[in-house]
């Protein structure tokens, strides 16, 4: 099956490959051919999708779609969110407006805002619809923790300590490999790796994402560097690992598990996922579309620490462990950034590497220090405020940039909490502290 997609969702795959967000060298070991006796179909198709990828780059869009895709299907009884009436909202209308002028001059294609108990903004751009479904670009990587998660909660994982190769048992005895625990999956201290720009067709960075066998590439070939837990290092594999650590875990499909587990619990509509072949591994580090609607009942679900209206669907504690920065990256949790210290300027990479001009800017300090993030190429965010229950969503392209300004990660979140129109007693988020 081939569906064309937006234009939104054909960039979402130039990053992966190109490592649009680092310019970090690959050791050199990397870059040997593979010797896998794979076909020679799958051979010829890896070929096919790595030309089509190559032949993107002179429009820069990306590739101009996913094939095959699986259907990850959502609540059958699926009721989208009522937007609150003026007279219910708690955020100011200068405020909602500040932030939709923002989202709109910034080429964004949704921007949704959660207060409290419901949606108090919904905004599509262009020729973007609701029931639209959106890339996720690295969006996706949170929603690996989620899953993660909820196959602890539901029994099929141990907990986030539990090793990876009594799941990937190829691994046992493997220096490295074997000492790998699930969180390392989700905080990128995995070892393996890092992603980087290689043009070369037979790099192994190439290969794991786009060959029709990439499971396999990934468990047999694709190299660990570190030891596991000793180095933050931004690795799309790293993520891709989760979608076969949840089919073994759980006896389903990534989609299936998805759908059963996550989506259809929060009573969201469903979507696609990218997978390498048919009946193949989903690709659970990007190419997960879904609708804006959709990523907002994630984040509110978070805000709630794990409970859906009273329902609980992730243990205890663990959104304390998804917003808990490690020593390696105090920026970086289970899947999504957190506040940390302010800092003008946060990368994506590992934090003693990146040059300053590819990290993103802040130009204030959060007025939250317990927000969160979803956090995604072209500037894909979703922010998560508890303290304040705000959850706010800008799905789009990438941002224009010029010698006026560029994206602010910070200006989003700080608009709508200076709008807040608090209730007497109630309490104001704590600011994000300064170093």
């Amino acid at each position: 099956m081939q569906r064309r997609l937006t234009p939104l969702t054909r960039i979402v795959c130039v990053a992966m490959v190109i490592g649009a967000l680092t310019a970090t060298a690959a050791p050199p070991s990397a870059t040997a051919p593979s010797a896998a006796p794979y076909s020679a179909e799958d051979e010829a198709l890896y070929r096919e999708r790595f030309q089509k990828l190559q032949d993107s780059f002179v429009t820069g869009l990306g590739l101009e779609e996913y094939d095959p895709l699986e259907a990850v299907p959502g609540d059958t009884a699926y009721r989208p969110l009522p937007i609150k009436p003026a007279q219910s909202r708690s955020i100011d209308d200068t405020a909602l407006n500040q932030a939709r002028d923002y989202a709109a001059r910034n080429r964004s294609t949704s921007l949704l805002i959660w207060r409290g108990d419901g949606l108090e903004h919904e905004s599509h751009f262009g020729s973007t619809t609701a029931q639209q479904l959106q890339a996720s670009r690295s969006l996706a990587k949170p929603m690996t923790a989620i899953a993660v998660g909820r196959a602890i909660a539901l029994g099929k994982i141990r907990s986030l300590d539990q090793p990876v190769v009594d799941f990937i048992t190829e691994w046992r005895n493997l220096p490295l490999k074997s000492t790998l625990r699930v969180r390392h999956l989700l905080d990128m201290r995995s070892g393996m790796l890092p992603q980087s720009p290689e043009m070369s067709i037979e790099h192994i960075l190439n290969r794991a994402y786009l060959h029709p066998r990439h499971d396999d590439i990934l468990i047999n070939e694709y190299p660990f560097v570190d030891e596991p837990g000793s180095r933050y290092e931004y690795s799309n594999a790293t993520s891709e690992l989760v979608a076969l650590l949840i089919e073994r875990a759980t006896g389903l499909r990534y989609a299936q598990f998805l759908s059963q587990h996550v989506l259809q619990p929060i009573g969201a509509s469903g979507g696609t996922v990218w997978v390498n072949r048919p009946g193949g591994l989903a690709h659970s580090g990007c190419c997960l579309m879904l609708t804006a609607e959709s990523w907002i009942r994630l984040g509110v679900l978070l805000m709630e620490d794990g409970r859906w209206q009273g329902r609980r669907l992730l243990p205890v504690g663990y959104v304390d462990e998804m917003t808990r920065g490690t020593a390696e990256n105090p920026y970086y949790g289970l899947g999504v950034y957190v506040a940390g210290n302010y800092t003008p300027r946060r990368g994506f990479l590992n934090p003693a590497r990146e040059p300053e001009a590819r990290r993103v800017l802040h130009g204030e300090p959060y007025l939250a220090r317990d927000l969160f993030m979803f956090d995604g190429n072209s500037n894909q965010v979703l922010y998560v405020v508890p303290s304040a229950r705000l959850v706010v969503l800008r799905l789009g392209a990438q941002p224009p940039r010029s010698p006026s300004g560029e994206w602010d990660n910070a200006v989003l979140p700080n608009v709508l909490l200076r709008g807040i129109r608090y209730r007497a007693g109630e309490q104001r988020p704590v600011p994000q502290p300064q170093q």
